[in-house]
Parts: C-alpha cells; sequence; structure tokens
C-alpha cells in the first residue's frame, strides 16, 4: 500500500506509523508505508533502550555518590541530630519504551533505607546523646563503604555495557546505510 506524499500520509487519522527508517521514497513521490501491527524492531528501539538504561544508571550512580559524600553527615537537612540514612534506587520497566517484547528501564523511586546508625563513644563531641542508653555517644550513618564502591562499579560497567550497545547500534546503522547506498 502506498501514499501520494508524506504530507498526505501525515494527514488525517490513518493506521500507519512512520520513521525514518520505514519509509521508503519510490517512484513518482510515492511513500510506501507498514502498518504499525506489521513492524518489525527497528535500531531506534534499541537506542531507546539503550538510552533509558543509560539515564537510570546515571541515577543510581548520583545516589551511590551522594551515600559516600554524606557517610560523615550526622544532621539532617532540619539541623536536627539524625544521622544521613543511605538512600538506593528502585528501577521498573518502562512501558513506554516496550515495543515488540523488549522494553526499556526507568527509575521508580529513589527510596531511604531505615538503618540504625552507627554509634561511637565521644562524651566531648558537642552532639553526642545527652541522656538514654547511648549518652555519651555521637550517631553516624551506617554506610558500608565497601559495599557502596561495588555497587558503583556494578552500576559504571552497566552504563558502559549500554554505551557499548548503541555504538554496536550505530556501526549497524552505517553498515546498513552503506549497503543501500
Amino acid at each position: 500500500m502506498y501514499l501520494e506524499n508524506r504530507e498526505d500520509a501525515r494527514a488525517g487519522n490513518r493506521p500507519w506509523i512512520f520513521s525514518r527508517f520505514l519509509l521508503k521514497p519510490m517512484l513518482e513521490n510515492r511513500v510506501w508505508a507498514i502498518p504499525e501491527s506489521e513492524q518489525e524492531p527497528t535500531m531506534i528501539t534499541s537506542l531507546d533502550i539503550s538510552t533509558s538504561a543509560l539515564v537510570a544508571q546515571r541515577a543510581r550512580l548520583d545516589t551511590i555518590s551522594g551515600n559516600i559524600a554524606n557517610m560523615s553527615t550526622i544532621k539532617n537537612e532540619d539541623g536536627e541530630n539524625q544521622p544521613y540514612q543511605p538512600r538506593f534506587v528502585v528501577f521498573q520497566t518502562d512501558d513506554e519504551k516496550a515495543r515488540n517484547g523488549a522494553a526499556g528501564v526507568k527509575v521508580s523511586k529513589v527510596e531511604t533505607e531505615d538503618v540504625e546508625p552507627l554509634y561511637r563513644y565521644q562524651p566531648d563531641h558537642p552532639l553526642a546523646i545527652a541522656e538514654g542508653k547511648w549518652k555519651g555517644y555521637v550517631a553516624y550513618p551506617n554506610i558500608d563503604m565497601n559495599e557502596q564502591f561495588v555497587d558503583a562499579l556494578e552500576a559504571s560497567r552497566a552504563y558502559e555495557a549500554n554505551v557499548g550497545i548503541i555504538e554496536v547500534t550505530k556501526g549497524m546503522s552505517r553498515q546498513t546505510l552503506s549497503i543501500l547506498a
């Protein structure tokens, strides 16, 4: 099936979807269109999926770096004596990118871990607990630097893998265009 030209194809509600890989200019300024139900996955889909993973891993790295930066923070945003609680990223499937069985990923939320702080006995510290079971102790964030470094390494490796996928996809696109040209 063909449509007379691109403007005609875009006018009205037709059951066709167009992308730069699916439009094929033919003789006499006609454009061939492929119905959405018959489309094969395109290279753009893989780029979208890899890009969504890059964004998600960047958010994960940002969260990890925030945890490492706040390892010694013993006051919260309001100035109260409450140690920093580590945060972590929760991913979920990105249904907007889901096509032909493939789906992207997105950050669902950034949650705060509710962990018991580490207590260090420092009775002369101005922020030492004044009374109760932990009198003379200072509460510090319970963040394991080794765990954070391993998580950061894992996130950076996932980021690198997705960059590699994007590079391979770009190379395949170049090769396809050079074959067609």
